[in-house]
């Protein structure tokens, strides 16, 4: 059985089938918009980075490119261990085994905080918020990207998959928490078809997922998202 830190809000996608959502984030975004959005908010250059909910590490070694200093936490032991795996020659990058709810780091000790695709979708996240605010220091900023289930085929397959999910409950969260939102018009591009149907596949219902499947043409995908952020 996987080692989970207590707590921990499952993620199906990346939690069962990690090779899988590799090629998600091999695919996603290949524009770089997420990432140049939250730069011209608050750039990251000697800074320290907190990436909540980092996986496999994907994004770790980018942000070592330009921080001091990147901190990872994922709840999932398994992933834990190939994120420190990945990034074991990178001595400014260290991962811990952690939820969002509970970060094992001093008050005050992080200039930018980065949750991507993980835990934070609205009602029920007050926890990691409070987290935020103990952890993020005076002048940092906080950013979460999301899919954005209210446009696009990428949204509606969402909305099918998740019925229960509110795009008004959403927002009206993160108002009254006082963060700031922008639509991010992002694009998936695989290099094989196989690789675009078996995300698909991960993301959604079978019967969903065959419906995206016969709808989608090519190798490219429409994928909104929003970058919602506040600063401290």
């Amino acid at each position: 059985m996987p080692r989970i830190a207590k707590g921990a809000v499952p993620s199906p996608n990346i939690w069962n089938t990690p090779q899988v959502y590799e090629l998600e984030n091999l695919a996603a975004d290949p524009d770089g918009a997420a990432d140049a959005a939250m730069r011209a908010l608050r750039p990251w250059d000697g800074a320290t980075v907190l990436d909540i909910g980092c996986g496999t590490g994907y994004h770790l070694p980018r942000f070592a490119a330009a921080a001091a200093r990147v901190i990872g936490v994922e709840p999932h032991g398994d992933l834990v261990a190939l994120a420190r795996r990945r990034c074991a020659g990178l001595p400014s990058v260290s991962v811990h085994a952690a939820t969002a709810q509970e970060l094992p780091l001093p008050d005050a000790s992080v200039d930018v905080a980065v949750a991507r695709w993980a835990y934070f979708f609205g009602p029920g996240c007050e926890p990691g918020l409070r987290e935020l605010s103990r952890v993020v220091r005076r002048g940092g900023a906080a950013f979460v990207i999301d899919l954005d289930g209210d446009r696009g085929s990428f949204g509606r397959w969402f909305r099918q998959t998740v019925p229960t999910w509110s795009a008004a409950e959403v927002e009206a969260f993160w108002d009254r928490h006082g963060w700031q939102r922008q639509p991010l018009d992002l694009r998936m591009v695989f290099s094989r078809r196989a690789d675009l149907e078996a995300v698909l596949r991960i993301e959604f219902t079978p019967e969903v997922a065959a419906r995206a499947i016969a709808e989608t043409r090519g190798l490219e995908l429409a994928y909104p998202n929003v970058l919602r952020w506040r600063t401290f």
